[in-house]
């Protein structure tokens, strides 16, 4: 099922890359490092610069909305292992860096005992984030939810509730 969705989204991006003037081929190799996730990675080799930044965008606007649509396309239901589109290493380096955030945050809630209220952050982001918290062993004492509404919305992490720390 994976392999069938993983060519639909090939194709489905493969399309609008052409629709939008932009000639790459698309990648479906599975990097180890990510099992949650479904990955396409559009080939830069064919693209100058400009185009690379351009899909990328700026803070990732551009290539976080190609993956939500993406996404919000060929999901058919709530279970469907969700989509990454990758360019030029830019979701690898993210991750790191993402990872880094992650790694302070809970540093924090540990030492403290208090809610960390992450930087301002995409919605790709935040989704991001919750699956580390959520899916990692690294973090089964933590937990997090969003507070506010766009553009001011924000991941929090906190201790996990317990019969001790309700």
């Amino acid at each position: 099922m994976s392999q069938q969705r993983l060519v639909q989204g090939q194709q489905w991006l493969a399309e609008l890359l052409q629709l939008s003037g932009v000639n790459a081929s698309i990648d479906i190799q599975q990097p180890p490092i990510d099992q949650h996730h479904l990955w396409l990675t559009i080939d830069h080799d064919p693209l100058t610069s400009l185009q690379v930044d351009s899909l990328i965008g700026a803070e990732g606007a551009t290539i976080d909305a190609v993956q939500y649509l993406v996404n919000a396309t060929l999901s058919s239901d709530e279970g469907s292992i969700p989509f990454v589109v990758e360019l030029n290493e830019y979701r690898l380096r993210r991750t790191t860096e993402l990872r880094a955030i992650a790694d302070q945050a809970a540093a924090h809630v540990r030492q403290t005992g208090e809610e960390y209220v992450m930087p301002s952050l995409s919605g790709a982001e935040r989704r991001q984030l919750h699956s580390f918290f959520e899916l990692e062993s690294d973090y089964v004492d933590l937990s997090t939810y969003s507070r506010g509404l766009e553009a001011d919305r924000r991941l929090v992490v906190k201790l996990t509730s317990s019969p001790e720390n309700p």
